[in-house]
């Protein structure tokens, strides 16, 4: 088998999801062969995302050493002519529309001889450009299946491919070594916490606002910014939050995960919008709950009142009620008690299910499955 997608030196949720399935399906039996990109898109789209070379924080997989760059088709003839050659099955990870020409070109000369599946981690990209559905349109035309992570994924495909989808939880890649050691702080801090790549779509600005509304509540952003800076920043300066949000733009270490949970009542997401995201799986591994959007996969795995709080997207009135009730008497305190982690092993075989599936492939049982643990960098 032979899996393309960003695996280390990048760094994420995609990479790491990429890095976990290839050890998955080896410990069940599979030969796989791991292709990374050496040059994944132009850097004003996909800013640096590389660990230092000497500071990887996830299980790394071997690579295959030839260069895949997004810009040169002589890479992306030679992976497709190899990977043909080499393996019944290819699966492709797409997530960005910059990757689809290369992907396709790949999967049309694998076709030859294999199977090829796309799993798409984002079949509309949240800040849309010309030309993206068309090109998400070339690569799931060129596969013979596509795995999405959520019903709505499946559905903004539809009129894009005749070819099978197939809807699969994201399965969650937070391996045991993340988990917070000792006692959470006790609640209620009054400190909230904003965590991963701060973009337009993930709703910063709407936060910031209803923090300007609901007193005494503290907010720590914490990640890389995929938008100006400055902007955020102002946008602080002019609601008065000076003395109450702290920003710490780039990216956070793995080890330093916990220590930041710790310090926060909740983990607030407020996307505009979202396909599938692992940000909730690591707050629950920390005993954290949450307060999300509803949009993308949050309400499939938060439980409104139970272990953390829904509001509407892009609706600083609806934040502000969710904002509040959590610290109503004893709510916090509740909802921290009710987080449980996800039984992510059950959710990566009914994954690794589907993929044998839509593969054609055999499911593989070997006597022993070895056991899976590596830190786990952050999802942001």
């Amino acid at each position: 088998m032979t899996l393309i997608g960003p695996a280390f030196p990048w760094r994420g949720g995609i990479p790491l999801l990429t890095t976990d399935l290839a050890h998955r399906l080896t410990a069940a039996g599979h030969d796989v062969r791991l292709r990374t990109w050496s040059r994944q898109g132009p850097a004003r789209l996909l800013p640096a995302q590389r660990y230092p070379l000497a500071a990887p924080e996830s299980g790394i997989y071997p690579t295959e050493p030839e260069p895949l760059s997004w810009r040169n088709p002589l890479h992306w003839w030679r992976a497709g002519r190899r990977a043909s050659a080499e393996s019944e099955v290819v699966v492709l990870i797409f997530y960005t529309t910059v990757q689809a020409p290369a992907l396709w070109a790949i999967a049309r000369l694998a076709r030859r001889r294999a199977n090829v599946v796309v799993i798409c981690a984002n079949a509309v990209p949240h800040e849309s450009r010309p030309g993206d559905r068309p090109l998400a349109a070339l690569l799931m035309r060129a596969a013979d299946a596509v795995v999405v992570h959520t019903p709505a994924e499946r559905d903004a495909l539809a009129g894009l491919t005749d070819r099978p989808v197939a809807v699969a939880a994201l399965p969650p890649h937070l391996p045991n070594g993340t988990r917070q050691s000792g006692e959470l702080g006790s609640p209620p801090l009054r400190r909230l916490l904003f965590f991963g790549k701060v973009r337009h779509y993930k709703g910063v600005d709407i936060l910031l606002r209803a923090l300007a509304r609901v007193e005494d509540v503290h907010l720590a952003i914490v990640g890389e910014f995929y938008q100006n800076e400055s902007e955020v920043r102002a946008l602080i300066d002019r609601l008065g939050l000076a003395d109450r949000v702290q920003v710490h733009p780039r990216y956070l270490p793995a080890e330093r995960i916990p220590e930041l949970f710790a310090g926060a009542d909740a983990l607030v997401l407020p996307y505009r919008t979202a396909t599938a995201s692992q940000l909730v799986a690591l707050a629950h591994w920390h005993g954290l709950p949450t307060v999300v959007t509803r949009v993308g996969n949050f309400p499939d795995v938060v439980r409104d009142g139970v272990d953390g709080l829904l509001c509407t997207p892009d609706d600083v009135d609806d934040l502000v009620r969710a904002l509040r009730d959590l610290y109503e008497p004893g709510l916090l305190a509740s909802l921290r008690a009710a987080v449980r982690p996800a039984d992510s092993d059950s959710v990566w075989q009914a994954y690794l299910r589907t993929l044998h599936a839509l593969a054609g492939m055999p499911e593989q049982r070997p006597e022993s499955t070895p056991a899976l643990h590596w830190p786990a960098p952050s999802d942001q």
